[in-house]
């Protein structure tokens, strides 16, 4: 039997199985650090850097382990990724005989109850939705695992998809009629079989949070986690570990009435009735907050009366209608189903009206057309301690940023984690070589009115010498629209917006185009990967911290402070420290890859903290003089830097 280090080794089985597979020491290590922690059921965090090869390195000693491994990663993207490319290309390098299973959350598989209803129910109206419910029909007839990614005719975006999903409320369980073809439950069954199951960490925080029957039972027999993109896992956690009831989980309970009631009990008139009404109360309920989108805590938006009227209102319309459902659950599965529903969000209203300021926050996301109500533990690490001490067995966190300066204590202490092994490992690219960081001179402070302007202004001459080829990432929509409005007549070339297309379709223009210029916020700072030069300027507009008027953000810094913790220092610096290294590391995703990094904000030089983004962040020679970065792009080797 291999051990980890001699499997990534030159002449080992991956080396033999891989062209161009390139031994990297790193990997080995981290390679060897798993297996330690998963043969001493240990607790292990640690960083990769860019490059190191972090999947390889923990899917070897998790497949030569031969125990029961669930691996978590932080997107859906990555799931796919790792479970229908690299576990197998490893499965095959050892030649080893373990059975895997992929399993996602509940509303990525088709369920054959709501297409059914969807298909008779007549809702569609417009052709485009029609054509999709059709190609859907088309596709359920032959699938055999109804992961709705298979249907690429859809976009994954489409309105269609949570009419033929389920959800944790709306789905019929056992009393189903299609539960033996059920393919939600086909895949819990692979998953309970299988030796490696590949998850996301959102389905494994439904689990641990116990939130639909019957499906609490993946954790307790594994014996080992391993969780990829582990820096997602705190907010992840954060979102699980309390409780929230949006506009669109209403209008989907009426609009779920509706088919019900036309399907099973069709001659009772009071109960489409009770359904608009809801319906109405839900828009009242949205029409009084305002016109502005915004995060709000509740006490402070519950102090308009329009806004607690038309609160009550809604409380009592979802009353109303669970009466009435309550006299229609004997006519059917579907009603009863939606009476419990109903039943479970007028407790969660009243959850939500409760007082707790020293352990949670009650806040609210007004969106333009919706809602959504939150009540969100302000420290997850109790409720994560626990949920590890309930599963003792191996616990591996990994990511390419978790430490802040060479320490691990931030991430720990969120996450409740205690007498962990840690190991941090730079990247294996040669970023003193091949990489530059420039930060302007002259720059005003992010609070000055013209500093947008300011940034616009200094990246133009930086776009110009890269020929475009730039991600431009920002901390603000607010910003990123004014840069599109402004760059669009002083480039001359292509640019590219975030909201403008969907993601994908985004990333996928920028690299056909081969000189474009991408705006981006959130989703462009992490898990966006084009390497070669098509991509040779990533420009950041400021240092990440989160916006001071957030509710969440706000009620933790009171906590903190009430506690005597200096919430800056120990929760705003490492989070913003965390979220510019994913940033950064959109720079350079490949060995010959070479590229400039420009960081605009001034505070990186005039504030002490400045010292501790830079130091978190890969060895690169700096400059602060625009012509040594355009000599760095007019040289095949880039040129020395001067500082």
């Amino acid at each position: 039997m291999y051990n980890p280090a001699e499997v990534l080794a030159a002449g080992g089985p991956l080396a033999q199985h891989i062209p161009d597979f390139s031994p990297r020491v790193p990997q080995q290590e981290m390679a060897v650090a798993v297996s330690n922690a998963l043969n001493n059921q240990g607790s292990l965090i640690t960083e990769a850097g860019t490059g190191t090869g972090k999947t390889f390195a923990y899917l070897v000693p998790a497949l030569l382990a031969g125990n029961k491994i669930i691996i978590s990663t932080g997107t859906k993207t990555l799931q796919d990724q790792l479970y229908h490319r690299d576990l197998p290309v490893v499965r095959d390098a050892l030649s080893i005989s373990v059975k895997t299973a992929l399993l996602k959350g509940r509303a990525n598989y088709l369920c054959q109850h709501r297409l059914e209803v969807a298909a008779s129910d007549g809702r569609f109206r417009s052709r485009f939705h029609i054509d999709a419910l059709q190609r859907i029909r088309e596709w359920a007839g032959r699938t055999t695992s109804g992961d709705i990614a298979e249907v690429t005719e859809v976009q994954e975006d489409s309105s269609v998809w949570p009419v033929v999903t389920s959800t944790a409320e709306n789905c019929l369980g056992q009393e189903c009629d299609y539960i033996q073809e059920c393919h939600v439950m086909k895949a819990r069954r692979a998953a309970q079989e299988a030796d490696v199951l590949v998850i996301n960490h959102y389905l494994m925080f439904a689990d641990m949070a116990l939130k639909e029957e019957g499906f609490g039972e993946l954790l307790p027999g594994a014996n080992a986690f391993i969780l990829d993109e582990a820096h997602q896992l705190p907010e992840v956690a954060t979102s699980f570990f309390g409780i929230s009831v949006s506009s669109r989980q209403l209008l989907e309970l009426a609009r779920d009435v509706q088919a019900e009631h036309i399907k099973e009990a069709g001659d009772m008139q009071d109960l489409p009735e009770a359904r608009e009404k809801l319906e109405k109360a839900i828009q009242d309920f949205r029409l009084s907050m305002g016109n502005n989108i915004r995060r709000i805590s509740w006490n402070s938006l519950i102090e308009n009366p329009k806004v607690e009227t038309a609160f009550h209102g809604l409380q009592k319309e979802l009353e109303n209608l669970c009466q009435w459902l309550e006299i229609a659950a004997s006519r059917g599965k579907g009603l009863e189903n939606c009476w419990r529903r109903n039943q479970e969000f007028i407790e969660k209203l009243e959850m939500l009206m409760r007082q707790d300021e020293d352990e949670h926050i009650h806040w609210i996301d007004i969106h333009k057309l919706s809602f959504s109500m939150h009540l969100t533990p302000l420290d997850i690490a109790k409720g994560f301690q626990t949920q590890m001490q309930a599963h003792p067995c191996s616990w591996i966190f990994t990511s390419a940023t978790l430490a802040i300066g060479n320490s691990f204590n931030h991430f720990a202490k969120r996450m409740g984690i205690e007498d962990a092994e840690t190991q941090q490992l730079s990247s294996t690219f040669d970023y003193k070589k091949n990489a530059l960081l420039y930060l302007p001179n002259g720059m005003p402070e992010p609070n000055d009115p013209e500093y947008v302007f300011a940034v616009l202004e200094a990246a133009i001459p930086v776009i110009n010498a890269s020929k475009g080829r730039a991600f431009m990432l920002f901390t603000s929509h607010r910003a990123l629209k004014e840069a599109a409005k402004y760059l669009e007549t002083r480039i001359s070339y292509p640019l590219l917006v975030q909201g403008d297309l969907p993601r994908a379709e985004l990333l996928e223009r920028f690299r056909e185009k081969g000189n474009a210029v991408l705006l981006g916020t959130n989703s462009f700072w992490e898990g966006v990967d084009v390497k070669g030069p098509v991509l040779s300027c990533v420009i950041i507009d400021k240092l990440p911290f989160a916006s001071p008027g957030d509710p969440i953000l706000q009620a933790r810094i009171d906590m903190m402070r009430n506690k005597g913790a200096n919430p800056f220092m120990e929760y705003q610096l490492p989070n913003a420290v965390i979220a510019l290294k994913q940033g950064v590391g959109r720079l350079i995703r490949d060995e010959n890859d070479h590229g400039v990094m420009m960081l605009c904000d001034p505070r990186v030089k005039t504030k002490a903290y400045g010292k501790t983004f830079l130091k978190s962040l890969p060895q690169m020679p700096q400059t602060n003089q625009l012509e040594t970065v355009q000599g760095f792009f007019e040289s095949t080797v880039p040129l020395e830097a001067e500082v």
